[in-house]
């Protein structure tokens, strides 16, 4: 699920910027990686009355992915003209190119939706929020961050009042389920699922890659820059998370929400620290105002998309770091997060294998994690070090290739 639009790290005389630019960003996406694989493979809640939420569930649950779509932002800037955004064929080219990678992850992800597999799949979300920015791509920094900060205010209390109107008929438009190719044959259905009512509702997750364009955009290379993204992501964190805390524990919220959430066996308490998904949020202007993961509100797109904005900054410093010491620090995480697409899918291939199946003797969930983690990072390692792309990868680059040249043909 990368977007890769330079000279790969290995091919960069040692010291370089863009050494320290693409190494950065391959980290913080391996880094991503390594995360949604531990959402799903082990437990994010204790198997007790109250849902006890587990380290995993509070440290990635919502992060992790969030952490794919805006560096899927990144990756989109960075492969458009980084700080100087395209213009005219340039930029015709270059939408032709991202929507045919768009279409790659399309089939990729309606593949993965046919298996049986307790997995939220990203990869149709993804690939309509590609088609989504395509209009985006061309802005430059200022009136990105104008358009990021609009969408994060305003696409919660759109899809909070949309929400309902989706859910109404009868079926819903909502599929319960990954999207497939059977799917297809109910695009109502299928579209209001992946803008509203599914797992990863665009509409909301498209602030995401506004504010990765945004990242994308700055002077990555600099060190303030990359200072000044995990510090100020930091700050702006803690502050969501502590916003939504006043408003449910001290302001009343919570008890309003409580009287709308009828199934006991999912205590309030727990899902607002793991994870809304699923939760019809309706009947209380309340549900926008808390910041719990996969929630959609603006304090979680704050949250989430200011730990990403850190990270992406912290895995930059770490790579400045390295090259000081002329070490590859970040070499385990890089290369996994040079072809997450291609390990994502086997992951969830494999995830499929073993679904309602017994493990075998001698194994746990923490030991299929770490087989599946360590494969991960051996194989982007390998291919890294070789400098191979992934083969879907391949794929992707091969399609976004041909979108640009197109282009040149044009006259």
């Amino acid at each position: 699920m990368t977007s890769r639009g330079t000279a790969s790290p290995s091919r960069t005389a040692k010291g370089t910027s863009t050494t320290t630019r693409l190494t950065g960003i391959d980290a913080a996406r391996g880094l991503a990686l390594l995360g949604m694989m531990a959402t799903h493979l082990l437990p994010t809640f204790e198997a007790d009355a109250q849902l006890t939420p587990t380290w995993i569930g509070l440290t990635f649950s919502g992060r992790a992915a969030a952490l794919f779509a805006v560096l899927a932002g990144v990756g989109l800037a960075l492969s458009t003209g980084k700080q100087r955004p395209p213009q005219g064929r340039e930029l015709s080219g270059a939408r032709r190119g991202i929507a045919l990678r768009a279409l790659v992850i399309a089939v990729v992800g309606l593949f993965l939706g046919g298996l049986d597999v307790n997995v939220a799949v990203i990869l149709v979300h993804y690939s309509v929020l590609f088609l989504c920015v395509l209009p985006f791509i061309g802005l430059g920094i200022r009136p990105l961050c104008a358009w990021a900060a609009g969408w994060v205010l305003l696409s919660p209390v759109l899809a909070y009042l949309l929400r309902p109107w989706l859910l109404a008929p009868s079926p819903p438009l909502q599929l319960h389920h990954n999207p497939g190719w059977e799917d297809l044959v109910t695009p109502g259905r299928l579209l209001g699922d992946i803008f509203l009512t599914g797992y990863y509702p665009v509409l909301q997750w498209l602030s995401y890659l506004l504010i990765g364009l945004v990242i994308g955009r700055l002077a990555l290379t600099k060190a303030a820059v990359q200072v000044t993204l995990l510090a100020g992501g930091a700050v702006v964190a803690v502050l969501a998370k502590w916003l939504g805390g006043l408003a449910m524990n001290e302001w009343g919220g919570k008890e309003a929400l409580q009287a709308r959430l009828a199934d006991p066996r999912y205590p309030l308490d727990s899902l607002l620290q793991v994870n809304l998904a699923g939760v019809e949020q309706s009947g209380s202007w309340w549900w926008l105002a808390t910041s719990a993961p996969h929630s959609g509100t603006t304090l979680d797109l704050l949250h989430t998309s200011a730990v990403a904005a850190a990270v992406v900054g912290a895995c930059l410093l770490l790579g400045r770091l390295g090259e000081w010491l002329s070490l590859d620090l970040l070499l385990p995480l890089r290369g996994a997060g040079a072809m997450t697409l291609s390990l994502y899918t086997a992951h969830v291939c494999l995830v499929a294998a073993l679904y309602l199946q017994p493990l075998p003797a001698g194994w746990t969930p923490e030991g299929v994690y770490a087989a599946q983690a360590l494969t991960a990072v051996l194989i982007g390692g390998s291919f890294a070090a070789l400098n191979w792309r992934g083969p879907l990868e391949w794929v992707a680059h091969a399609a976004s290739e041909v979108g640009r040249y197109q282009r040149a043909g044009i006259r």
